[in-house]
């Protein structure tokens, strides 16, 4: 009789299998994937759904016209430059830096256009922005 202990295997993991598998998968999802090409998107901005807040002492409109023209506060801008706009909306806040900046563009106006009235909010320590939209009940009917 042979009493003694017997090696005991240590259990194996075979992680090739595994790795096939996650391979196929990747495979699959590589060629499943579909990809936009970003000239293809058509886009017409800006129709949002939300309630109107109007008449807060805080605000600065800021309007943006379809061909680039500013207007702060109603008052159209001569100028279209980064300085002429800055220097108009530390005018125009009358809170100081706790003034909040509403862009209104046009859905046609220019992306720079915007991009400068951002800058030009930066420029005057005007950290808050946000934009005006219309909802889209308003835009079905023009």
């Amino acid at each position: 009789m042979n009493f003694r202990p017997r090696a005991k295997e240590e259990p194996e993991i075979n992680l090739i299998p595994f790795i096939d598998v996650l391979l196929v998968v990747l495979i699959f999802l590589m060629l499943s994937t579909t990809y936009s090409k970003y000239t293809e998107l058509q886009l017409k901005l800006p129709v949002a759904d939300a309630e109107t807040q109007r008449d807060y002492p805080k605000e600065v409109l800021v309007a943006v016209s379809s061909d680039g023209r500013y207007s702060v506060q109603g008052t159209p801008l001569a100028g279209r430059g980064v300085e002429g706009v800055a220097v108009a909306l530390g005018e125009a806040a009358k809170a100081g830096k706790d003034s909040v900046v509403i862009i209104t563009a046009d859905a046609a106006a220019p992306h720079q256009a915007v991009i400068t009235v951002m800058e030009a909010a930066r420029r005057a320590g005007l950290s808050q922005i946000t934009f005006a939209t219309q909802s889209s009940a308003q835009a079905g009917k023009r």
